[in-house]
């Protein structure tokens, strides 16, 4: 039998559940979907190493949002409030992980595009900076240009700005082409960088860090596999993406720089940010 992947908690849950009424019932996992801001959003709680072990994840919570034809803020207030409630108090740190230069890897540079950085500014004591939250930001880069695992790279910036978290952007992979660049997924389990392109590294999570490891992902590819049928041999290690990929990775990486901007500073609107970051 073909295996499907997918980075989604969720989906992986829907797979869980399509095999019967028995597999209706997941022992160790919870889901519970409520609309927040008008944006449909279901989380997925994996409860023990019962849930982990079915769904093939870590032990956390996973939240998806779905987009549809929301207003930008709308979606970018959506996702700050999701950030807000897995950040601790202090000090951010985001790491955009992922190729620049393969367009449906880059999401998590294009990420840091959008973000309006603060620590410098915090950390100047100057009376217009005083009382907002530090957030400061790196891209990673890959390990054929840098020599160096992103887990590396991470946890020296983070051994010298000392964040009370990590937010680690990046690509993910889905199994149903409609949330293909149509969903956004948080979770407070860490991230493996180059997932969404079947390139697997260390994993990036409080363990290899050293503080909370707060993940944000977007599928921008499906696996080739989900695309055969019953007459057709599933096509095997083949990744598809949309056609429009660039114009969708510029959106959905403005979309989740605004969410993590606001998130750390709530004070602000989708609007201040457009003038003071773009």
């Amino acid at each position: 039998m073909t295996q499907i992947r997918t980075d989604l908690a969720l989906e992986a849950a829907e797979n869980l559940q399509a095999g019967g009424p028995a597999a209706g019932k997941l022992s160790g996992v919870v889901t519970r979907t409520e609309r927040r801001q008008g944006v449909s959003v279901t989380e997925v709680r994996i409860l023990d190493e019962t849930g982990a072990r079915a769904l093939g994840k870590p032990v956390g919570r996973y939240v998806t949002m779905e987009l549809e034809e929301q207003p930008f803020s709308q979606q970018a207030a959506c996702l700050a409030s999701l950030l807000a409630e897995l950040l601790p108090r202090g000090p951010v740190l985001t790491a955009g992980i992922g190729n620049r230069d393969m367009t449906c890897d880059a999401i998590g540079p294009t990420a840091v595009d959008h973000l309006l950085v603060t620590r410098h500014l915090v950390r100047s004591g100057q009376e217009p900076f005083r009382g907002m939250g530090e957030l400061s930001a790196l891209c990673t880069e890959v390990l054929g240009r840098t020599g160096m695992e992103t887990c590396e790279l991470i946890r020296a910036a983070a051994g010298a700005v000392r964040p009370a978290a990590v937010v680690a952007v990046d690509a993910l992979a889905a199994r149903r082409q409609e949330r293909v660049c149509r969903t956004v997924q948080v979770s407070d389990t860490g991230i493996v960088p180059g997932s969404g392109v079947g390139s697997h590294r260390t994993a990036v999570d409080r363990e290899t860090v050293g503080v909370p490891v707060i993940a944000v992902g977007v599928p921008t590819v499906i696996d080739g596999a989900a695309l055969g049928s019953d007459t057709e041999a599933a096509p095997q290690g083949l990744y598809v993406t949309p056609r429009d990929i660039d114009r969708q990775v510029r959106q959905l990486g403005r979309l989740l720089g605004y969410g993590i901007s606001l998130a750390v500073q709530p004070g602000l609107t989708a609007e201040d940010l457009a003038a003071l970051a773009e």
